[in-house]
Protein backbone atom coordinates (compact mmCIF):
# COMPACT_ATOMS: atom_id res chain seq x y z
CA UNK A 1 0.00 0.00 0.00
CA UNK A 2 1.39 3.39 -0.98
CA UNK A 3 1.74 6.12 1.62
CA UNK A 4 -0.50 9.10 0.87
CA UNK A 5 1.96 11.95 1.28
CA UNK A 6 -0.49 14.67 0.20
CA UNK A 7 -2.05 14.70 3.66
CA UNK A 8 1.30 15.49 5.31
CA UNK A 9 3.42 17.43 2.82
CA UNK A 10 2.27 21.02 2.49
CA UNK A 11 3.36 24.29 0.90
CA UNK A 12 2.51 27.67 2.39
CA UNK A 13 4.18 30.84 1.13
CA UNK A 14 4.22 32.13 4.73
CA UNK A 15 6.18 29.13 6.05
CA UNK A 16 9.86 28.64 5.11
CA UNK A 17 9.45 30.81 2.00
CA UNK A 18 6.98 28.37 0.45
CA UNK A 19 9.20 25.30 0.65
CA UNK A 20 7.54 21.92 1.03
CA UNK A 21 7.09 21.28 4.75
CA UNK A 22 5.71 18.63 7.03
CA UNK A 23 2.15 19.54 8.03
CA UNK A 24 2.86 23.27 7.79
CA UNK A 25 5.62 23.14 10.40
CA UNK A 26 9.04 24.67 9.86
CA UNK A 27 10.61 21.29 9.07
CA UNK A 28 11.02 20.90 5.33
CA UNK A 29 11.00 17.82 3.15
CA UNK A 30 14.59 18.69 2.23
CA UNK A 31 15.57 18.86 5.93
CA UNK A 32 14.30 15.33 6.54
CA UNK A 33 15.91 13.94 3.39
CA UNK A 34 19.23 15.53 4.35
CA UNK A 35 19.04 14.06 7.85
CA UNK A 36 18.39 10.60 6.43
CA UNK A 37 21.13 11.00 3.81
CA UNK A 38 23.49 12.09 6.58
CA UNK A 39 22.94 8.79 8.35
CA UNK A 40 20.31 9.58 10.96
CA UNK A 41 17.88 6.78 11.62
CA UNK A 42 14.15 7.20 11.73
CA UNK A 43 14.31 6.72 15.50
CA UNK A 44 16.98 9.42 15.90
CA UNK A 45 14.94 11.92 13.89
CA UNK A 46 11.82 11.16 15.93
CA UNK A 47 13.83 11.62 19.14
CA UNK A 48 15.38 14.94 18.03
CA UNK A 49 12.11 16.26 16.59
CA UNK A 50 9.35 14.95 18.89
CA UNK A 51 6.64 16.86 17.01
CA UNK A 52 7.34 14.82 13.86
CA UNK A 53 5.55 11.51 13.50
CA UNK A 54 6.82 8.35 11.84
CA UNK A 55 4.12 8.76 9.19
CA UNK A 56 5.59 12.20 8.36
CA UNK A 57 8.98 10.68 7.56
CA UNK A 58 7.37 7.93 5.50
CA UNK A 59 5.39 10.61 3.65
CA UNK A 60 8.64 12.44 2.84
CA UNK A 61 10.10 9.24 1.41
CA UNK A 62 6.92 8.51 -0.56
CA UNK A 63 6.94 12.05 -1.94
CA UNK A 64 10.58 11.74 -2.99
CA UNK A 65 10.00 8.35 -4.60
CA UNK A 66 6.95 9.55 -6.51
CA UNK A 67 8.66 12.71 -7.72
CA UNK A 68 11.97 11.17 -8.68
CA UNK A 69 12.33 11.08 -12.43
CA UNK A 70 14.68 8.82 -14.36
CA UNK A 71 16.04 11.85 -16.21
CA UNK A 72 17.35 13.35 -12.96
CA UNK A 73 19.17 10.22 -11.86
CA UNK A 74 22.94 10.51 -11.73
Amino acid sequence: MAIEWRDRITRDPKVRSGQLTIRGMRVTVKDVLELLAGGMTLEEILHDFPYIEEADILAVLAFAAENLSDSSAA
